[in-house]
């Protein structure tokens, strides 16, 4: 049996091939799509954000990451460091698949996702060894660190050695938290066509025992779900959970808010909607900070998507970290975090702006591909149908993506079709304008990217655009009618890479 320093010099070595891969790739990546202050691997394949901690006064993002190619292959652990969750950077590869419950076979293999706490001052991560036709498929390991920078995988792994049952469709992507005395863990299940989340607890993050489905499907919120997060949220002992439930498209998230019981370790579910709205968000994961802050990281891509980038050498992207907070009603809001300000370059503001039917407006010096936008509508003051912008537009006009709001029937849209390269589609989110007759709309456009809030966080949309470099233009529109814009402001973003 090889002992453990062995079994750490042979991680080591296959970190290292990763580490080398990643400095090849990188120097012969196409830059044309690189996004200029969203987190993104150095090269290769980027998925689900893991590990988000915030420990010892850094703030800490692994991800799902293949150092060797653009596309999912044997996982590797990625890792990034941040002390303002604005500017990043990269660290060694955290993980590789080194041992014979995270690597194997032909098919997908690796070190998939899972979450990291402190434990004993050491940065400990709790991830899914995953060997396609292995028997069990899946199972729940540790890997420790005492500089946050290189990981041991533990003697013992796995930790847990196997589903609660046979018959399941998946058991993977751990998030573990500590509540009094106990560590608790929640993991993506799926069984009898149900999606499920189900909970172990352990005092050591060693010996786990099972304690059944928190919560699961009620037949239509998907047949399993990954990347479960569990937490407290708001006041009285709320509690939100975020799941990335597969199979009921065009679906990709749902958030469900209510109360847990650590007791009897069962999820009451009060209230269920969407985190993000778009088409390019995924496998969301969130931290705690020492500000009591809940953080919020997605995957700003989607399993099946059409990915131009993946030709350049490169693939994936985080979204930009937002704060989430429980509303009154049980709504989870999310909202992007202060700290972004920091980006903030030069200015541009106007008011009073009237925009008159089939008269396209555009406004002096608000234009580019790296810029925050923060318009607010009046309402009161419109007799328009739909009213919008549209942003990254060809100068001969037959290239864009569209931002509406159809006003009678409160419905915000992002209308990709003729955005470029990539995907189409039109994504849309149910929204109310705010008692006084507003709409606020703040964007974040990068790029190959934009992100779009409303309704006070209600309302989030995320997407990937990938359109010709040279179209950076800006224009605003109202149909059927005249609108208002009561103010904007626009700020070009500094990149940070």
């Amino acid at each position: 049996m090889e002992n453990v320093t062995s079994k750490g010099a042979k991680h080591q070595a296959f970190i290292a091939q990763a580490e080398e891969a990643l400095k090849a790739n990188k120097a012969a990546m196409d830059k044309t799509f690189r996004l200029h202050y969203h987190m993104m691997p150095p090269a290769g394949w980027m998925n689900d954000p893991n590990g988000l901690i915030h420990w010892q006064g850094d703030y800490h993002l692994f991800y799902q990451h293949d150092p060797f190619q653009a596309k999912q292959g044997p996982m590797h652990w990625g890792h990034a460091r941040s002390r303002d969750l604005v500017h990043w950077d990269h660290l060694p590869v955290a993980l590789a698949p080194s041992e014979d419950y995270d690597k194997g076979g032909n098919g997908g293999q690796g070190c998939w996702s899972g979450s990291a706490v402190d434990h004993n001052g050491q940065l400990t991560l709790i991830y899914t060894g995953h060997v396609d036709g292995k028997n069990p498929e899946e199972v729940q390991c540790l890997a420790t660190s005492a500089d946050g920078v290189t990981f041991e995988k533990h003697a013992a792994n796995p930790v847990i050695g196997g589903s609660p049952d046979e018959e399941r469709f998946g058991f993977r992507d751990p998030k573990v938290w500590r509540h009094e005395d106990l560590w608790y863990m929640v993991v993506g299940y799926g069984k009898d066509g149900l999606g499920k989340g189900i909970i172990y607890t352990s005092s050591d993050l060693m010996n786990w025992e099972y304690r059944g489905a928190a919560v699961e499907s009620d037949g239509t919120m998907g047949d399993m779900w990954e990347c479960p997060d569990l937490f407290p949220l708001g006041e009285g002992g709320q509690h939100a959970l975020l799941i990335s439930p597969m199979n009921i498209a065009p679906i990709k998230n749902l958030y469900l808010s209510g109360t847990f019981d650590y007791e009897s370790c069962r999820f009451e579910k009060q209230q269920m909607g969407q985190i993000d709205y778009g088409f390019d968000f995924y496998a969301p994961q969130t931290l705690l900070d020492d500000q009591g802050r809940r953080i919020m990281i997605a995957w700003m891509n989607i399993w099946g998507a059409v990915m131009p980038e993946q030709a350049h050498g490169w693939l994936g992207a985080m979204t930009l970290p937002r704060e989430l907070t429980l509303a009154a009603d049980g709504t989870v809001r999310s909202n992007p975090v202060p700290e972004l300000a920091t980006l903030r370059g030069a200015h541009v503001s106007a008011s009073g702006i009237t925009l008159v039917d089939g008269e396209p407006t555009a406004i002096d010096n608000v234009q580019g591909d790296s810029l925050e936008l923060a318009i607010v509508f009046d309402l009161s003051q419109s007799d328009a149908s739909e009213l919008g912008l549209r942003i990254r537009c060809s100068e001969d006009g037959s290239s864009y993506t569209e931002i509406r709001y159809a006003i009678a029937g409160q419905k915000l849209y992002m209308d990709r079709n003729l955005g470029g390269a990539g995907d189409g589609g039109v994504s849309e989110a149910s929204l109310a304008p705010s008692e006084d007759g507003r709409l606020q709309l703040r964007l974040f456009i990068d790029r190959s990217s934009v992100e779009l809030f409303a309704g006070e966080g209600l309302v989030a949309i995320t997407n990937r655009l990938y359109p010709d470099p040279a179209n950076v233009g800006i224009s605003f529109f109202a149909r059927q009618g005249t609108a208002v814009i009561e103010s904007l402001d626009a700020w070009e973003l500094k990149p940070i890479w």
